[in-house]
Order: structure tokens, then C-alpha cells, then sequence
């Protein structure tokens, strides 16, 4: 028997479509689930997620009763919709996505246009939020802005704006501005706007944007944060936002972009508290902050005491205690796609584990930056395993893969050392836990399809964090 999962995967075959008309229907259809709540709408290119969960965190430290809504997921399709902390579960998303999905159906056979996969999931989540009646809903922006399913909310305690970067630019526009324009259609007539986005160009078109419709733009891309220390699973930052002082703040999402990420996550919650709308208590909003973390964003997940202790593991050199214990190298995760995520996780290997010899595991989906990403890693190393992420339709294959970082590898006079091309994720894993005893980091990277494939493959092989990965044949 399908499950709700399977079924919303069937509306996968209509694409990401933008535009609200498709989804108003479904949500009228089903009584509008999604008014009466109050919202905080997150838009971007990269970082949504962690601010989204930077909020909901913090908030949740400080005794509010939190929705969150964010796509894609890692390894479990609930991690999308979760409440007070608190994924989903298989038989709520039943009970809710069968609905959603029985007004889907009638709209189709009534001859209207069928909802997205997205939008079928949106509605299931509004219907679960309205049962369990939050205090606010942090509600991530899919793809874009104006025509996202999201955007059905009308009036967010607040629009945010994480970064704008070149992303899924076959729909939302060649150019950083037009990328803008189309993220900025978020912004609803006198909500407050924070927005951290860096460049002139599409920073120009928010702020054009917020003024058109009479609300307050908060641009905290100039202000100051402050990295005090860090180690390669937690940061201290420091900031003022607005004569309000937010130092010693200990975040466990590490990297130089995450730091701005929590800038952006503080500054909405700032801005609702001046404004009224939030209750803060420092002691337990930073409590918060610090639980926050997002799977697959330089997540360590092998081993995590060297990586606390920041000590240097020489895996060569037989009298480290780590080969006696039979202990592994560092193992992290990133889902890094584009030309800004590459950059980002490449600058943060740089800062944690500078010279220390590292292997990449890659694999990528298609319609991506890949010679730009590729560039960024090859600042990291020059020895690669390419592999294929398991999603049917867009991976890029393993000899396409290969071939691009060869190219980018000459282009810039290096040696690039393709240890192999592995066909199936299981496999790249499998060869690199074969050889990474010859390196300090081994960090798997380039999709969030690859990311949610090989977390769980660690975890269905009786993965020990701070052990050899183990087979079961």
C-alpha cells in the first residue's frame, strides 16, 4: 500500500511551477488551514535553513511553541514539517496528507491544473500546524520568492532574506537581480524586512522593494559579528544589533557564513522583541541558539573528539594513539551545491584543518554550478573519489563528473588525483572508509542528495563515531 510519501512523490512528475493559483485552490478547498497563524517568512539562496533554525531554536529556549517548515530533507521526508522540536510523525503525515492529497485529486478530475508535489506537502503542513496551534511558524521559501508556495501568507511578522546567489537560475533569472526581484516578491505591505544580503545589485532591488510597499527595511548586511573562538563543531560570536548587545553567543554550526546566519536569525528576533511581538530571556535564548543545528551543513560525524579537542591526527605516523584505538579520521558532511556553498564549506576546511591532508567524496545532480564548485575544492585538495547521488532524472554521471574536475584541475596547473569513479554511493563510501586511514579529514560533499544517502548508510552499517566503519557484508 502507497503511503502518504509515495503519493506526494507522484506529483513530482508536474514539476517546480511557480505561481499561487494552483495552490490557493488546494488551501481554499481544504478551508484555508494556513490564516490565523503568525509567521516568520525566510527567503535566500543559501543559509535559509540554518536561519530557520536558528529562530526556531532560539525561540523554543525562550518557552514558544514553534512550527517549522523547511525543504529539502536529508535522510526522512518528516523532517520538513516538525513542531516544538518535534518531527512529524508517519501517521500524522498520513492523516494530514491524505487530505491534502483527496482535495489534489479532485481538482484534477475536475480538470484543473494539479498541484506540485511541493504544494501538496505545503498544504499538509499548514493542516498539521493548525491542529497543533503554534505561537508562530518559521516558514523557509522553497525556490524563489513571489510565485513559491509559501508566499500564500498574507502579512509575516516578518520577511527575511539570508543571501541571494546564483541558484536554479533556468527559472529564476540569469542575473543576481533578477534573482532578487523575484525573492524580494515575499515582502508583504508594512512588514518589517531584514535582510542580509552583501551585494550592491540585488540588495538594491530588496530595499526597492520593501520602500514600494511601505515596509521598514533592517539591512544588517554591514553590521559587525565577531568570531572570539572556534573549533570545528562549535563557534563563540559576538555582535550589537541596535545598542543591543549579543556577545559570547556559542552556536554549534561552524564557518564563517554561519556566524552571518546567526546575525540574520538575531536581528529578526531583535526586531520582533523592540517591536512587541517576542518575549526574550537572554540565558534561555541562547540556550536555544546553541542546540541549533542542521544535518548535512559541516556536520562532523566521525570523529568528533579530535574534532572537539582541535588536535592535529597524524594518521601516518604508528605511535598516535588514534591507530592503536583503531580510531578514524575526521568525517564531515556539507551539502555544498552552488559556486556560494562550495566557497563557504571550502573557507571553513580552510579555517578548522589548514594543510591537513584531505579527501573528497563528490557527487552532484545536474544544472549546477559544477567548474565553479569544483574550483573551490581543489583549494582543499587534489584527491577525489566521484561518485553519482542516487536521484533519478538529474544526477551527473561519474565520468561526466570526473571530466569537469580534470578540466578545472588544468585550467588551474594542478595534479587532481581521482582515486575512482564509484557508480553507487554505498560504494564511495565503502572505498573511502577502505582508504581514508591515509588522511586526517574526509569530507563528502557537492549535493544534499549525496548527504542524506551517505548518513544513512553510515547508520545501517553500525556506524560508531569514533570507530572504523564496519560492514555487514
Amino acid at each position: 500500500m502507497s503511503t502518504a510519501v509515495d503519493k506526494f512523490h507522484e506529483f513530482d512528475r508536474f514539476g517546480s511551477i511557480l505561481g499561487l493559483e494552483r495552490v490557493n485552490e488546494l488551501l481554499r478547498r481544504l478551508g484555508n488551514p494556513h490564516e490565523g497563524m503568525r509567521y516568520i517568512h525566510v527567503a535566500g539562496t543559501n543559509g535559509k535553513g540554518s536561519v530557520s533554525k536558528f529562530i526556531e531554536q532560539g525561540l523554543a529556549g525562550c518557552g514558544y511553541k514553534v512550527g517549522l517548515y523547511t525543504s529539502p530533507y536529508i535522510e526522512k521526508f518528516n523532517e520538513r514539517i516538525q513542531f516544538d522540536g518535534e518531527m512529524i510523525t508517519d501517521e500524522e503525515l498520513e492523516i494530514y496528507g491524505n487530505k491534502a492529497l483527496a482535495k489534489a485529486a479532485e481538482m484534477t478530475d475536475e480538470g484543473l491544473t494539479s498541484p506540485t508535489e511541493f504544494e501538496v506537502v505545503m498544504a499538509t503542513a499548514f493542516l498539521f500546524f493548525k491542529d497543533k496551534e503554534p505561537d508562530l511558524v518559521v516558514l523557509e521559501a522553497g525556490m524563489g520568492g513571489i510565485g513559491d508556495a509559501t508566499n500564500v501568507i498574507t502579512k509575516p511578522l516578518a520577511s527575511v532574506f539570508t543571501s541571494v546567489s546564483f541558484d536554479h537560475m533556468h527559472i529564476l533569472g540569469n542575473t543576481l537581480e533578477e534573482i532578487a526581484t523575484d525573492k524580494a516578491g515575499i515582502i508583504k505591505a508594512g512588514c518589517p524586512v531584514i535582510s542580509n544580503v552583501s551585494q550592491h545589485g540585488p540588495a538594491a532591488v530588496i530595499a526597492k522593494r520593501a520602500y514600494e510597499m511601505g515596509s521598514r527595511l533592517y539591512d544588517v548586511s554591514k553590521i559587525k559579528c565577531s568570531i572570539d573562538w572556534h573549533s570545528s563543531i562549535q563557534q563563540q560570536v559576538s555582535m550589537q544589533l541596535w545598542y543591543t548587545d549579543y556577545s559570547e553567543v556559542v552556536i554549534s554550526m561552524v564557518g564563517k557564513h554561519q556566524a552571518e546566519n546567526l546575525k540574520t536569525a538575531l536581528a529578526t528576533i531583535e526586531v520582533l522583541r523592540q517591536a512587541g511581538e517576542l518575549k526574550i530571556e537572554r540565558s534561555r535564548l541562547y540556550a536555544g541558539l546553541e542546540k541549533a543545528m542542521q544535518p548535512g551543513r559541516f556536520e562532523v560525524i566521525g570523529g568528533r573528539d579530535l574534532a572537539a579537542s582541535g588536535e592535529r591526527l597524524t594518521l601516518q605516523d604508528e605511535d598516535s594513539p588514534y591507530i592503536r584505538e583503531g580510531k578514524m579520521p575526521i568525517v564531515v558532511i556539507d551539502g555544498a551545491h552552488n559556486d556560494a556553498g562550495a566557497e563557504a564549506i571550502a573557507g571553513t576546511m580552510r579555517e578548522n584543518f589548514p594543510d591537513w591532508k584531505t579527501l573528497i567524496v563528490m557527487g552532484m545532480v545536474e544544472k549546477k554550478e559544477t567548474e565553479k564548485v569544483v574550483g573551490h575544492f581543489l583549494d582543499v585538495t587534489t584527491d577525489f573519489i566521484v561518485t553519482k547521488p542516487s536521484y533519478e532524472g538529474r544526477a551527473m554521471s561519474v565520468e561526466e563528473l570526473a571530466e569537469h574536475i580534470e578540466t578545472v584541475a588544468k585550467e588551474r596547473g594542478k595534479d587532481v588525483h581521482i582515486i575512482d569513479r564509484i557508480q553507487t554511493v554505498a560504494g564511495s563510501v565503502k572505498r573511502a572508509a577502505e582508504i581514508w586511514q591515509d588522511y586526517d579529514v574526509v569530507l563528502f560533499t557537492g549535493s544534499l542528495y549525496l548527504i542524506g544517502e551517505v548518513r544513512s548508510i553510515i547508520q545501517k552499517n553500525n556506524y560508531d563515531p569514533d570507530r572504523t566503519l564496519k560492514y555487514g557484508g
